[in-house]
């Protein structure tokens, strides 16, 4: 069993510096307490709510980049890892990135491919790269998602197909999105066969509240832990990396099996990957 963390906190827009000392404090509790991984909100690093590319572009890093030398200095100390949200630049562009750390360093990152019209997703250029799953250690896979993404079912397949154990989604669930909190996060990780934590924040920016009720699900859909809606509030959850991988379930021998990855037919699926249907 393995141990993940999730920090559900009120991210400050535009504080880079008062919330990395905070998420570095957080970790340094997590891990004391057992946590292998640690998964903070998305854009956890700047806010969410900027109002133009100009305002945003100051506060966005490369990757790596300050945040992350800091973020893998106490992945050292405590000999754990850790997902975070940021703002990524490239030259002039912006993208909504999660980025996944460990005593190493940069262990992997991902940039938010479905980016909604709310807050700097406005004005991020969408992700350009193609899912991928990390080795945390020999014992955990891990796939990232962002928010947004969690709403289309194709991105998680794909993850699944590439070997998660868990997929971690940042997020930053306004007022909404209840109902992606109270089902989507389950259906993710039933249909997947696969563990699924989702990490909101709570609080207020510029009259925009988060609803919280971060949630890890495993693999056969259950809610393993579910946060409140509006407290900061820091949670563990113990998964196991064998279930994910085991994608037969056997509920009656030769009378009721489940083969969630066997039992596909993508030959059939032609029309989800097609860039424009016929009306």
């Amino acid at each position: 069993m393995i141990k993940l963390a999730g920090v559900q906190f009120d991210v400050q827009l535009m504080q880079v510096a008062d919330n990395l000392r905070r998420m570095v404090e957080f970790v340094e509790h997590t891990a004391a307490e057992g946590a292998t991984l640690t998964i903070f909100p998305e854009c956890s690093l700047t806010g969410y709510c900027f109002e133009s590319h100009a305002e945003a572009l100051p506060y966005a890093e490369p990757i790596p980049g300050p945040a992350t030398e800091s973020m893998t200095r106490v992945c050292t100390k405590t000999n754990s890892f850790v997902v975070m949200g940021m703002l990524e630049v490239v030259d002039t562009q912006l993208f909504n990135a999660a980025v996944l750390v460990g005593p190493q360093g940069v262990i992997g990152s991902y940039r938010k491919a479905h980016l909604p019209f709310l807050g700097v997703d406005r004005f991020n250029t969408p992700g350009d790269r193609p899912f991928a799953v990390h080795a945390v250690n020999a014992d955990l896979r891990v796939g990232m998602n962002i928010c947004y993404d969690g709403s289309f079912p194709e991105a998680a397949r794909c993850l699944m197909l590439l070997g998660a154990d868990v997929i971690a989604l940042p997020t930053n669930w306004p007022p909404g999105a209840e109902c992606v909190a109270e089902a989507l996060i389950r259906a993710r990780a039933l249909e997947n066969g696969l563990y699924f934590a989702a990490v909101n924040r709570v609080g207020t920016e510029r009259g925009i509240p988060f609803i919280g009720q971060s949630q890890v699900a495993d693999p056969s859909g259950k809610l393993v832990h579910l946060a409140s809606a509006d407290r900061e509030e820091v949670f563990f959850a113990e998964i196991d990396p064998e279930r994910s991988r085991r994608k037969k379930v056997v509920r009656i021998p030769g009378v009721h099996e489940i083969d969630r990855l066997a039992d596909r037919r993508p030959e059939l699926y032609g029309p989800i990957v097609a860039s424009r249907l016929e009306s």
